[in-house]
């Protein structure tokens, strides 16, 4: 069996050591005769692996005391509509930094629902790469919260900062974040946060996991006619078990989580690897006269690198090309067209280092 090197935006890589353990463990998960794919989410067995992640999560991310963890189905867009929901219970509105498609998205989703929104800023008028930069946002009187999307996965477009949330009168509101793309892909302080929310399949584990992190305060304001499997407050008053989680997804995170702690050594050392990954790939684009990439370099992201070809026409030969050499999965969104390369946790460094000799030997035949 040969495992190539998956660049794919999501559902995206697992660590090989994860998808081994997994497989030891499919038909008989630790003596017990049954896969953790059959077996109750009730069980003490599966309550300690959903425990056990709970708490290597807390752990590599330093979240404090004061926050719920809560482990859900149905994708980080599922959250575009739970967060009004749950934040807009007494009134206000919903604020938003606009950059890109996955931004776009959440105020579509808040405004179709009939709740007041308000951009408090966009990279719009500039196509979307430069994030709009501190003194550019304007909350409105009556923002309830400030939410904004750390790194766009389509765009590689990159906050190089955490915002302020404060409204006009300097009064301090919950800041939200979409950390999709970027979680766990270094340290981040979590304090700074009213809520973060991240769908799995990029650096968490399997696609149909949502991770949400979210202040205590926070909890018990929803709408009185949010759904019950909605209200962030029923979902930790029955630690994500309202009803049946995506239990093999979580058993999943567990695995990836003891492999960030223990195969990586934390979020610092993986920090450092993703710089390096990052790093080698735009030094490649940039030393080109082939290649390009759009955004502006304090915003680049170093976990989604779009880059274009000089000549467009050879956009699928690239592509055929890369994945007779096992690169898979480099095509660009179809929204932006292009190539990208996600470099995900997941990615080793060498598969980065075979992709930047395939594009320079591609340069020098085709360019």
């Amino acid at each position: 069996m040969t495992r190539h090197y998956n660049f794919c935006a999501g559902p995206a890589a697992l660590p090989t050591p994860v998808l081994e353990r997994a497989r030891e463990e499919l038909l008989d998960y630790q003596g017990l005769g049954l896969s953790v794919m059959e077996m109750s989410h009730r069980s003490p067995e599966f309550v300690a692996i959903a425990e056990r992640a709970e708490s290597d999560l807390r752990e590599l991310l330093a979240i404090p005391d004061d926050y719920r963890v809560l482990f859900l189905q149905g994708g980080a867009s599922l959250q575009f509509a739970m967060l009004p929901m749950n934040l807009l219970g007494s009134g206000g509105s919903a604020n938003f930094l606009h950059t890109g498609i996955w931004a776009k998205k959440a105020i579509a989703e808040a405004k179709h629902l009939g709740y007041p929104v308000h951009v408090a800023a966009s990279s719009e008028a500039n196509g979307h790469v430069r994030v709009p930069r501190q003194e550019e946002i304007a909350l409105s009187p009556d923002a309830a919260y400030l939410h904004y999307t750390a790194n766009e996965t389509i765009g590689g477009l990159a906050f190089d900062y955490v915002p302020q949330a404060r409204r006009p009168d300097g009064s301090e509101v919950p800041l939200v974040c979409d950390m999709s793309s970027s979680i766990l892909s270094g340290p981040i302080d979590v304090s700074r946060f009213g809520v973060i929310y991240a769908g799995a399949q990029k650096n968490v584990g399997p696609a149909g996991l949502t991770l949400v992190i979210v202040r205590e305060d926070l909890l018990g304001t929803a709408a009185p006619a949010t759904p019950t499997l909605f209200d962030y407050r029923a979902l930790a008053d029955a630690g994500s078990m309202v009803n049946t989680p995506p239990t093999f997804a979580w058993y999943l995170a567990g695995l990836v989580f003891q492999w960030l702690k223990h195969d990586i050594g934390g979020l610092e050392a993986m920090a450092a690897i993703n710089g390096g990954k990052a790093g080698a790939l735009y030094s490649a684009i940039d030393a080109s006269g082939f290649y390009s990439n759009p955004i502006a370099v304090p915003n680049r992201s170093s976990m989604n690198v779009p880059f274009v070809l000089a000549d467009e026409r050879l956009n699928e030969t690239f592509l055929a090309e890369a994945d007779r050499a096992g690169l898979l999965n480099l095509k660009g969104h179809r929204s932006v067209g292009g190539m990208r390369a996600s470099l995900y946790n997941a990615v080793p460094e060498a598969g980065v280092d075979a992709l930047v000799d395939f594009m320079t030997d591609f340069e020098h035949r085709r360019g």
